[in-house]
């Protein structure tokens, strides 16, 4: 998932790629080894700097999708952008041993920590599914029951990010419901109110929400979620795009 990259006062670190590996047509995970990588909390993400030969530079932000282990790579999962000049770049043109200039961890308030003991509504747009895979893969790091429902809204099967992963996820790790709602196959779906109301928790449990995706897909299904009863404060959104 990328947005709008944000300067800060962060050291700028040369990662190198120890994977480039396809998760659909259209997305790729790359996983790098980052010197001196402090850590990061499910939901943060990176900058990251594209420089050309004759000097131009552009930079991007990118979701982490892992969890934090200490010696274990860092994820980025990318989505393509039609005439996108660095997701172009980032999925296709990088093998093993290539190097990415990258800053990070950014974010503090999109963010899930395994201290928390409430029940967890994720609710994904296309590649927004990237920050909430962490924060799934962290509570199985941390084997956390945290009760976590996920509903996932994206075009097609083969669209679908991590689909066996989280398949077996859903069988093996205890408390982790999904429903996926694809929004360009028979019949088509998009998330609801009646979605949210039946796959959600109810806002007597108080659960976190964490919603994110393209910007119209984030607005309404906050909108949605308040008008179910849940507690603004505690719905964190998390928005790219139109």
């Amino acid at each position: 998932m990328a947005r709008a990259a944000v300067p800060g006062r962060l050291t700028w670190r040369v990662a190198t790629v120890l994977t480039a590996r396809k998760e659909t047509p259209t997305a790729t995970t790359l996983e790098l080894d980052i010197p001196d990588w402090p850590g990061h909390l499910p939901g943060q993400h990176v900058d990251v700097r594209l420089t050309a030969p004759d000097g131009y530079q552009a930079e991007r932000s990118y979701s982490m999708g892992s969890a934090w282990q200490e010696g274990a790579p860092v994820e980025l999962t990318i989505q393509r952008i039609d005439d996108g000049e660095v997701s172009s770049y980032l999925t296709s043109a990088l093998s093993a041993g290539d190097k990415l200039e990258l800053r990070g961890p950014i974010g503090g308030w999109f963010v899930w920590r395994s201290t928390s003991t409430a029940p967890v509504l994720l609710v994904a747009g296309g590649s927004g599914l990237v920050p909430l895979m962490a924060m799934i893969r962290a509570r199985a790091l941390a084997k956390g029951r945290q009760p976590f429902r996920l509903i996932y809204s994206v075009r097609t099967h083969a669209d679908a990010l991590y689909a066996d992963e989280l398949a077996r996820r859903v069988r093996d790790d205890g408390g982790l419901d999904l429903h996926t709602v694809y929004t360009r196959e028979t019949p088509r779906k998009r998330i609801s109110v009646a979605t949210l109301n039946t796959h959600g928790w109810p806002p007597d449990f108080a659960p976190e929400c964490f919603v994110c995706g393209p910007t119209s897909f984030v607005e309404a299904a906050a909108d949605m979620l308040v008008a179910l009863g849940h507690d603004p404060r505690k719905i964190k959104t998390e928005r790219f795009g139109g």
